[in-house]
C-alpha cells in the first residue's frame, strides 16, 4: 500500500485513515485528487461520477497497490436514492460536481444554474443531517467584477491591490445585470456557498469552501474532433491549442485585454490534501487556492503558447497568429467577464495550510 504510513498532520497528530466520498470523482480535479489519495494516503475513496473515463487507471487492474481502496459508483445526483447512503458510509464528503464551461453559462443557463445550485442541495442536506464534514468546490467566479473595473482606466486607484485583489472575507461578489446570463454560474455557486455558511452557522454542518482559481494541467478539457465532440467551446488553452495544431489564428474575445492567474493542477491538490487532512484548521474556512504570482492577459498567454508551440512542433507561426473577435461572436448574446482574478492568500497561509 502506498499509505505514507507514520504520517502526521500540520500539529504533529497520527493521520487516521478515513473514507471520502468524491461527487464529481472522474472529473478533472476529481481525477488528480484520486491519484493523490490512492499514491500517498491510505484514505478510501467512493468516486461517484457518471463517466470513469479519467480514472479508469486507477481502477484497474485489479494488482494496483491501492486495488480496494477506491470503489466507482455510476451516479447521477440528479436523481440516485444511493446517494445518501453513500455520504453515510463515508466521514467525508468532498463535491465537485458541477457544469464550469465558460461556453455553456449564457447559452445553457438553465442547466448551469441546476447543475450548480439545485443539484447541490441533497448532497449539503444529507451531510448536515448526518454530520458528515463536506468539503464543498466552489469558483473564484464568485467575486465577479473587481471594484477597479468600474474606475476609470486612467485612474491612479486601479494600480491599488485593495480595487482588485480578491479577499475570501472582504472582497464583494459583483455581477452583471440580469441580461448577462454569463453570470448564471458564478451566482449558482455564490448561492450554494451561502447555503453551506448558513448550514454551519445554524445546524453546526463542518465544512470548508475551495475556490479555485485558473487550475490547468493533463485532463482538463478536450480539443474539438480530436479527444472530445467536435461541436462545442472548451477552456481558453483547449481553444488555443486547437487553434494551433490546425494552423488557425489564435481568437481572443474582445481582444484578450482579460487577466487570469493560473495554477498547475498538482500544485493546487496539495492544498486539498492538507484541508482533507487538518479539519480543526480547514472546517468553517473559504479558501483561495490559486497562484497571484503568475498572471498573465489572455493576449499574453496566446503568446506564449504560440512561441512554445512552434519550438516544439518545428512549425513557424502563422502570418496572423491572433485574431479579435468580439464575445457575442465567440460565446453569443449574454456574455460577459471578469477583468482580473488575483487571489489573496492570507488565509490559507495564516491557516498554516501552505
Amino acid at each position: 500500500m502506498a499509505s505514507g504510513a507514520n504520517r502526521v498532520d500540520l500539529d504533529g497528530r497520527p493521520i487516521k485513515p478515513m473514507t471520502i466520498c468524491m461527487i464529481g470523482a472522474g472529473g478533472f480535479i476529481g481525477s488528480h485528487l484520486c491519484e493523490k489519495l490512492m499514491t500517498e494516503t491510505p484514505h478510501k475513496v467512493l468516486a461517484l461520477d457518471v463517466y470513469n473515463d479519467k480514472i479508469k487507471h486507477l481502477l484497474e487492474p485489479d494488482s494496483v497497490e491501492w486495488s480496494g481502496r477506491i470503489q466507482f459508483h455510476r451516479i447521477n445526483i440528479k436523481h440516485d436514492s444511493r446517494l445518501e447512503g453513500l455520504i453515510k458510509m463515508a466521514d467525508l464528503t468532498i463535491n465537485l460536481a458541477a457544469i464550469c464551461t465558460p461556453a455553456d453559462y449564457n447559452t445553457r443557463p438553465l442547466d448551469t444554474i441546476y447543475s450548480n445550485f439545485i443539484d447541490a442541495l441533497p448532497v449539503v442536506k444529507y451531510c448536515s443531517e448526518n454530520n458528515k464534514r463536506l468539503i464543498h468546490f466552489s469558483t473564484c467566479e464568485v467575486y465577479g467584477k473587481t471594484i477597479g473595473s468600474f474606475l476609470p482606466k486612467d485612474h491612479p486607484l486601479r494600480d491599488d491591490p485593495s480595487f482588485y485583489v480578491l479577499k475570501e472575507d472582504i472582497s464583494p461578489c459583483i455581477f452583471g445585470s440580469i441580461e448577462k446570463q454569463r453570470w448564471s454560474y458564478a451566482c449558482a455557486k455564490q448561492l450554494i456557498e451561502r447555503l453551506v455558511y448558513a448550514e454551519g452557522a445554524e445546524n453546526g454542518l463542518e465544512f470548508t469552501i475551495v475556490r479555485p482559481f485558473n487550475w490547468i494541467g493533463p485532463r482538463m478539457d478536450f480539443i474539438p474532433g480530436i479527444d472530445g465532440p467536435s461541436e462545442g467551446v472548451p477552456r481558453v488553452l483547449a481553444c488555443f491549442s486547437n487553434n494551433l495544431l490546425r494552423r488557425e489564428p489564435l481568437k481572443l474575445v474582445d481582444g484578450g485585454e482579460s487577466q487570469r492567474t493560473f495554477i498547475y493542477i498538482k500544485d493546487a491538490i496539495e492544498a486539498v490534501l492538507l484541508m482533507i487532512e487538518n479539519p480543526e484548521r480547514a472546517n468553517g474556512h473559504i479558501f483561495n487556492v490559486g497562484n497571484p504570482n503568475n498572471e498573465v492577459t489572455v493576449r499574453q498567454l496566446a503568446e506564449m503558447m504560440t512561441e512554445v508551440y512552434a519550438k516544439v512542433s518545428g512549425e513557424g507561426a502563422i502570418e496572423s497568429p491572433t485574431v479579435d473577435v468580439s464575445s457575442k461572436e465567440f460565446y453569443g448574446e449574454g456574455y460577459d467577464d471578469s477583468d482580473k482574478r488575483i487571489p489573496d492568500m492570507t488565509i490559507r497561509n495564516e491557516d498554516s495550510l501552505i
